[in-house]
């Protein structure tokens, strides 16, 4: 029972120095190209006549 008080001082847990970095690289790209080519052919439907 002793050894489980014992270790119980000996761990230490610091937080780090340096700010904690987490890069993110989402491309949302595609999606604004789908919802453009969308609407443009909506355009198309409903204006045939504009080309």
């Amino acid at each position: 029972m002793a050894v489980p008080l014992a270790l119980g001082g000996c761990i230490q847990v610091n937080a780090p120095d340096d700010a904690i970095v987490i890069e993110l690289n989402i491309n949302i790209r595609q999606e604004v190209i789908y919802q453009l080519a969308a609407d443009v052919r909506d355009n198309i439907d409903e204006n045939p006549d504009i080309f």
